[in-house]
């Protein structure tokens, strides 16, 4: 009997992978915006929460859902690749957001653990999407 394909939005582990990755960074920016190292003086519901919530629920997965996509086609050091050059754009879009204003580091942050910051995680949700993907004998 053939086996059933999964169409990219619909397979489980990038599903569970994107919702692990939202909520990882959810609790990493409430960790980050309590400790006082960074801050986001414009953001949806202000009254409500501390955190950009439209980028952790909505850009964050969005981009981890592209990347991940991207890098099921890449052998290992392409992946290597793809997770530094995101990182780096990442970081590079942090710096971005600080010029228009959207996001405040204190004097005390470097961008360079943005940079660490960013590769471990994504490293961490390729390492996740591959460990579900795995198959099961």
């Amino acid at each position: 009997m053939p086996k059933k394909r999964y169409r990219f939005w619909t397979k489980p582990s990038l599903i569970v992978t994107i919702l692990f990755g939202a909520l990882i960074g959810t609790y990493l920016d409430l960790y980050f915006v309590g400790k006082g190292y960074y801050s986001f003086p414009v953001r949806p519901f202000s009254d409500i929460f501390s955190i950009h919530v439209g980028f952790t629920l909505v850009g964050l997965p969005f981009i981890l859902c592209v990347f991940l996509i991207i890098s099921r086609k890449l052998k290992f050091v392409g992946k290597i690749s793809a997770v530094l050059l995101l990182a780096s754009i990442m970081t590079a879009g942090e710096k971005l957001s600080e010029g228009f204003g959207w996001f405040l580091h204190e004097p005390i942050w470097k961008h360079m653990y943005s940079l660490v910051g960013y590769t471990i995680y994504l490293s961490f949700m390729l390492f996740v999407y591959s460990f579900l993907g795995m198959k099961k004998t």
